[in-house]
Formats: structure tokens, C-alpha cells, sequence
């Protein structure tokens, strides 16, 4: 059975870091694009980064771009968001999700081109 499961949210300040985990299980992990994606309350769930089957090319959304760093351990079947410089611009509950797609085969933000989604982790950032 496919299992994404996230880890490592929490509450910061601003200025903080988090580093979130999303660990899979249940299908050939190295063989697919991973996504971040976040929605903030009221507002629609938006890609944040992605990161190709060989960690060989990676995308970031403009407004996390400097600040936070996909990667990925295809030993540990592990996705990661290094998130630095934390502002509350930022709170929201954080996604993974995986796709069989190629990183540039279609769009990061299209949601309905990934084939698994987590059950998302909670980022709250204070002023």
C-alpha cells in the first residue's frame, strides 16, 4: 500500500528553521518527481518546490526561492524542505506528493499530475 507520511512541522519564529520529512512506502520511490506543495487558511494549495527522480534538476516558487531546499535520499526513500528564514508568510500545512511524471513533462503546479499525496504537516510561523 502507497504511504507518504510528513514529519518535522511545528511552530517558529520568525527567522527560524524547519526541515521537513516525507518518508514513502509502497512503491519504487527513486522512480518519481516529488512535490512540496502548502495551503494557507483561506487560500488555494500552491506548489512550493519539486525535485526529479535523480535529484539531477530541481524547481523552487519565487517566493521560497533562497530561503527553502528540496532534496531527496532515494536510499531512504525520503523527500526533504530545508526551510530557512522562516516568516509568517509561510504558515500553512505543508504536502508532499509524487508523481511517475517526469520533472519537466508537464507543469509542477498541476496538482491533479501527481499520483500521491501525504496528509500534510502543520508550519506555523510567529512575528
Amino acid at each position: 500500500q502507497v504511504q507518504l507520511v510528513e514529519s518535522g512541522g511545528g511552530s517558529v519564529q520568525a527567522g527560524g528553521s524547519l526541515r521537513l520529512s516525507c518518508a514513502l512506502s509502497g512503491f519504487i520511490f527513486s522512480r518519481y518527481t516529488m512535490g512540496w506543495f502548502r495551503q494557507a487558511p483561506g487560500k488555494e494549495r500552491e506548489v512550493v518546490a519539486a525535485i526529479s527522480w535523480n535529484a539531477g534538476s530541481t524547481y523552487h516558487a519565487d517566493a521560497v526561492k533562497g530561503r527553502f531546499t528540496i532534496s531527496r535520499d532515494n536510499f531512504k526513500n525520503t523527500a526533504y524542505l530545508q526551510m530557512n528564514s522562516l516568516n509568517p508568510e509561510d504558515t500553512a500545512v505543508y504536502y508532499c506528493a509524487a508523481r511517475s511524471l517526469g520533472l519537466t513533462a508537464q507543469p509542477v503546479d498541476v496538482m491533479t499530475s501527481y499520483d500521491y499525496w501525504g496528509q500534510g504537516t502543520q508550519v506555523t510561523v510567529s512575528s
